[in-house]
């Protein structure tokens, strides 16, 4: 088992582990009073489950190491809150404000399919369904600021153990808008890698690559910028610019050779946070 299979593995316990003596405190209604007494509120005032979803347009590269940038839908699933039936909480239950101190997050991530007839330079290559990552994570957040470490495994495409590390200032300058700014660094395990930058011996054969294997380690470090503005506790839109850059076995990659190990995506999007009360 490969070292970033070890620590992703051990992330995914630590955070579940954490959720038996873990609980963010609520928001800090001072903040932003304006915001919070200005109507909107949550469908449900005293919720059980709260979670935000969203749906919208990104332009980001056409698969993993490309060069080309494709235009195309985009979607956000998050956890933000859920109560146990034993009175146990995680997250926050408001739209606004901040989570103080430790807690626990959800983490999820969409990857669209490859496909090699789509992309002249990919024949040869085997095509990979998309993915549904889905995770936990750990945190810790004050009113300026926040770190995180989140872990994620894959389904119906790559079957693999990812992770994110990362780091925000947080800024409110309007009633409304949050802005965060950060460095982020992912990881994947040896499955992720060869799935999306490793070539068979077979498919070196039918293809322009030369063959080759990629060890699990970090897959890129970049930065991301993201604006949310809540029209209410409800509604609100969000739009975030990303920078990555391929590190590692994911740079020497020949589809990134052939490709750009420099990836950018942008992302626009209208957000619902959602509470239900069972």
């Amino acid at each position: 088992m490969s070292t970033a299979r070890i620590f992703l593995s051990g992330l995914i316990v630590a955070s579940m582990t954490m959720a038996s003596d873990v609980s963010a405190q609520e928001d800090q209604a001072s903040i932003m009073p304006g915001l919070l007494s200005a109507g909107g509120a949550l469908d449900n005032p005293d919720p059980d489950l709260v979670l935000t979803i969203g749906a919208g347009a990104s332009v980001a590269p056409a698969y993993f190491g490309s060069e080309d940038l494709e235009f195309g839908p985009t979607g956000l699933f998050r956890f933000d809150f859920v109560r146990f039936p034993n009175g146990f909480t995680f997250g926050s239950g408001r739209s606004v404000g901040f989570n103080e101190g430790f807690g626990l997050r959800g983490a999820a991530r969409f990857i669209g399919e490859r496909k090699a007839e789509d992309h002249r330079e990919l024949r040869g290559l085997d095509d990979i369904d998309w993915t549904m990552e889905l995770g936990m994570g750990i945190g810790y957040e004050q009113a300026q600021y926040r770190f995180f470490a989140d872990a994620r495994y894959g389904f119906f495409g790559h079957e693999a153990f990812v992770g994110q590390i990362g780091a925000d200032i947080i800024a409110r300058p309007v009633d409304g808008l949050t802005v965060t700014f950060g460095p982020r660094l992912d990881l994947g395990d040896d499955k992720f890698m060869n799935t999306y930058f490793g070539v068979t011996p077979a498919n070196a054969a039918a293809s322009r690559y030369d063959s080759y294997s990629a060890d699990g380690g970090i897959v890129s470090a970049g930065l991301e910028l993201t604006a949310l503005y809540q029209f209410d506790e409800r509604w609100g839109v969000q739009g975030s610019l990303e920078w990555n850059r391929l590190l590692d076995d994911a740079a020497n990659s020949p589809i990134t050779q052939f490709g750009d190990d420099d990836q950018y995506q942008l992302r626009i999007q209208l957000v619902r946070r959602v509470s239900i009360k069972f």
